[in-house]
């Protein structure tokens, strides 16, 4: 009876696999065990992958998932690449890996092997593609892809495109047909339309299985007939078939238990489903594909969102029909957004911060992104940075122990305050680079100013940032260039309000006095003394604590006439220290701005 159903399996296989799909595969999956060997790897080392579809959209979870996925392989001395995942060719979008990678290579994040920007030398794709275009990883300059991307693959497991693995998928799933736990199911969309509406109707669950499952049972020659009657089919999982020999191996319990590497044990009930392995046209679905091609691309960990928490069961399900070991699954939670006081998903439609060009757009930091992405990856991330204010955080050991299982808040707000941190620890020659880099894409007028004199943009952004309390005022590029534009004559403007405290008759008098005794050569004490002088001449306390102890005896104090020095030199009621600020704009400047009384209104 066996030897039947053995030559059965055998007639059904050669009839799927001699060309009836229209690159019907003949190979033997152990050549392709041989072409793939384990990894020669440290032990414990974590291999662990990013599987983007090419759609387009770039979004915060893409980087999200992969920095903790790179972050794991570096951790452990393992492998990291990039497989593209385009077995859909409807979605795909033209230009859309070139972009990925451009954008994660952006922040920073970069592939051992795997798809790639052709160019020579470096780490994967991430570092080459920085190579070519930028002084390091995390400091953007002209967009990548103006230099031309060219796509290459590097490493040994490839293909890396799953379009290219059709010869691979086909072997395995011709071994699944000789085994008895795959066959071709001829049931057409409109078969299985009034299918799930019965369901529907009956309260039960939708999907092809037990009694739906029709061609469970099919011969060779049934098979044959419909085939070359040129009725579409596509092949299934036998999930009753694949529980028995799960079964057989002594795992016959109706549920199956899986270690999360987040979550910790796992109970789910056992796939029941005979799910699609194969589409009509030879083209494996996602769960088929991805199976195989971790197990041959030997990946350990996949670090994904919980929204593949329902799909588990079919995972499991495939690794044990095909023989496989699967790799520790660790599903993240969602990122998300107050929304009225209530959490909700992060939205492609509502959320511009959910797409990674809005960072890039706004000149965040890569270095505060991904700093930023680990207070939320691992809770005790902030800790660890409060005990090593200076350390990178390539220091930091990530777990996945650690990673929340309900949903991450994220917050913009927070992302600001971590990106001021990050900034003050970043020289302000690099941080000049920075700002350069984003100006060229996003602000070609500001561009145009800064890179006149970088070592001027350096010495403007290092205002305030040494000493025991730094200024902590900087986020982001965007908002950077607001505070300093006006150290650049094409963008000064008087946009603050001078003080209440001062007449408009001694606004001359203020600006006369202080270019009579000034002297650009004074040291910070000399030149606040004359400022000091020149508010009691004019009638204005010396210190405030004077004033405030005498309001009936003088105008205001030397806040004052100081604030009317600001507006003249910088538009603005608010601004870093005033004696920086001159030296950086130098005597010229600083006599032209106060003397222009045209800019001050009465």
């Amino acid at each position: 009876m066996e030897s039947v159903r053995e030559n059965k399996n055998e007639l059904m296989a050669e009839l799927l696999f001699s060309g009836s799909w229209a690159s019907g595969g003949q190979g033997d999956p152990s050549y392709f065990e041989k072409k793939y060997p384990p990894r020669a790897l440290p032990e414990g080392a974590a291999v662990t992958r990013l599987g983007p579809s090419p759609t387009g959209f770039i979004h915060l979870g893409n980087l999200y998932t992969a920095f903790m996925n790179e972050k794991l392989s570096n951790e452990t001395g393992g492998v990291f690449f990039l497989r593209i995942e385009d077995t859909d060719s409807k979605r795909e979008v033209e230009g859309a890996v070139e972009s990925l990678i451009a954008s994660l290579a952006h922040f920073g994040v970069s592939f051992d092997e795997g798809v790639a920007l052709a160019d020579a030398g470096g780490k994967g794709s991430g570092t080459a593609l920085a190579n070519a275009t930028t002084p390091d990883a995390t400091t953007p300059g002209a967009n990548p892809l103006d230099a031309g991307g060219i796509i290459t693959e590097n490493g040994a497991y490839g293909p890396y495109y799953q379009s290219a693995r059709t010869e691979i998928y086909h072997a395995y799933a011709r071994q699944l047909v000789l085994k008895g736990l795959a066959y071709p199911c001829f049931l057409t969309e409109d078969e299985i339309a009034r299918m799930r509406e019965g369901q529907e109707a009956a309260k039960e669950m939708p999907g092809v299985y037990g009694g739906y499952a029709l061609y469970r049972g099919i011969s060779p020659e049934g098979a044959r007939e419909r085939i070359e009657n040129g009725e579409p089919y596509v092949l299934r999982l036998n999930a009753d078939a694949a529980n028995a020999l799960a079964a057989e191996a002594g795992d016959a319990e109706p549920y199956i238990n899986v270690d999360d590497g987040i979550r910790g044990r796992l109970s789910m009930p056992r796939n029941m489903m005979d799910v699609v392995v194969l589409k009509s046209d030879g083209i494996p679905t996602y769960h088929f594909a991805h199976v195989v091609d971790d197990h041959l691309m030997r990946t350990t960990h996949v670090i994904r969102g919980e929204e593949w928490m329902p799909s588990l069961p079919i995972h499991i399900a495939l690794f044990g029909a095909l023989g496989f070991e699967p790799p520790t699954y660790c599903h993240s939670t969602v990122l998300m957004k107050l929304d009225g006081g209530k959490k909700r998903k992060l939205s492609k439609r509502k959320d511009p911060e959910l797409s990674l060009e809005y960072y890039r757009a706004e000149g965040y930091h890569p270095k505060a992104i991904l700093e930023y992405l680990l207070t939320v990856i691992n809770s005790n991330f902030e800790e660890w940075r409060a005990e090593n204010p200076d350390a990178p955080i390539a220091d930091f050991n990530m777990t996945t122990e650690k990673m929340g299982v309900s949903g991450i808040l994220f917050d913009l707000d927070k992302l600001s305050d971590v990106s001021k941190d990050v900034l003050v620890r970043i020289p302000a020659a690099e941080l000049s680079d920075f700002m350069l880099g984003w100006a060229s894409e996003y602000n070609s007028a500001a561009h145009a100013a800064m890179s006149a004199d970088p070592a001027m943009l350096a010495r403007i952004l290092d205002i305030g940032r040494g000493g025991a309390k730094p200024r902590k005022d900087l986020a982001y590029a965007k908002q950077i260039w607001g505070f300093i534009s006006y150290f650049y004559d094409d963008f000064f403007e008087v946009a603050g309000d001078l003080p209440e405290r001062v007449p408009s008759s001694d606004i001359a008098h203020i600006i006369e006095g202080y270019l009579q005794g000034y002297d650009h050569a004074d040291d910070r004490d000399l030149w606040f003394g004359k400022i000091r002088e020149l508010a009691e001449d004019l009638g204005y306390a010396a210190k405030p604590k004077d004033y405030k102890k005498e309001p009936d005896r003088y105008k205001g104090h030397v806040g004052d006439v100081s604030a009317v020095l600001r507006i003249a030199l910088t538009g603005r009621a608010e601004s870093p220290d005033l004696y920086e600020i001159q030296q950086i704009l130098g005597e010229v400047r600083v006599r032209e701005r106060m003397a222009n009384l045209s800019k001050i209104p009465a």
